[in-house]
């Protein structure tokens, strides 16, 4: 079986597809920040003899991403899969969010995921093989406000991977986008809670919607298990849609213009946009 790089495991997606991989008979190497304040993957590998080694990754940092990407070399020889997960929530309107905040969101979500591409490539490009997943969202197909920085990060790293995909086809190597809908993650809790200005009411109708979406939700096994598959049918299909939403939401987006989709979503009334909701997609949203 491959051995395998996983950005973003303390928790969510991450942790589910390092799981998901070794359980599946991959060997694994889980990054995460801080591994000491995440322990929970490194001891359900220990349980269960799981082929998993927790490694300290900042994918923010180029010395970070470059020596485990070098250790991994040296003690295994290749790294044949490269999961870039890590990822950051960020959200606001356009107007009032600080320009570093928006840096902080494009540096992980973004920048992150070329960091570890770049440092994994050369290795493939000369064993004529390896597969490269990102993950970004539905997010990064369809902008819907107020997520104007991790939208941003995502339709990049869509653009990347879609040019990627092209310039590493002649060595072999597969490049697949993973596009979750809405999934059980504490990236919702871990945003940070503003208040912002008046003028711009989009905030509190998507933390409505997102509460709405979570009543039933779809856990981050959902994509592991896509993942897993992808990876071991060596699946060239770039853009994979994954949960039970994801396919639905990116639909209905292509179902209207451009305009259409600024009027829904621009409306002035909270309850004109609730109605909306409840017409396409069936959920009641409320306002606290």
């Amino acid at each position: 079986m491959s051995i395998a790089l996983v950005t973003g495991c303390s928790t969510g997606i991450g942790f589910a597809t390092a799981v998901a991989m070794a359980r599946a008979g991959h060997e694994v190497f889980a990054g995460m920040r801080n591994p000491s304040g995440s322990p929970e993957l490194a001891q359900l590998a220990a349980t269960e003899n799981l082929a998993v080694t927790v490694v300290p990754l900042d994918v923010d940092s180029d010395e970070s991403v470059r020596i485990v990407v070098q250790q991994i070399l040296a003690a295994k020889g290749s790294i044949d899969v490269l999961v870039n997960n890590a990822g950051i929530g960020g959200g606001g309107p356009v107007e009032e969010v600080e320009l570093s905040d928006f840096r902080k969101v494009m540096e992980t979500n973004f920048f992150g995921a070329l960091r570890c591409i770049q440092a994994v490539l050369p290795a493939m490009r000369e064993k004529k093989s390896g597969h490269i997943l990102n993950v970004t969202s539905v997010s990064g197909r369809m902008a819907l406000s107020p997520q104007g920085p991790y939208t941003a990060s995502k339709f990049a790293l869509e653009a990347l991977s879609e040019v990627l995909a092209q310039e590493v086809k002649q060595f072999g190597i597969l490049v697949a986008i993973i596009e979750p809908g809405v999934i059980a993650t504490p990236i919702f809790g871990k945003a940070p809670q503003r208040q912002w200005s008046s003028h711009y009411p989009q905030g509190k109708r998507m933390r409505a919607l997102f509460a709405a979406s979570l009543q039933n939700p779809t856990p981050p096994s959902v994509v592991a298990d896509k993942i897993v598959e992808i990876v071991g049918s060596c699946d060239a299909t770039l853009r994979h849609p994954v949960g039970p939403d994801a396919k639905p939401l990116l639909e209905w987006r292509l179902s209207m213009t451009d305009e259409q989709l600024i009027e829904w979503a621009g409306v002035e009334s909270d309850e004109e946009w609730a109605s909306n909701v409840k017409r396409d997609f069936g959920l009641e949203v409320q306002f606290p």
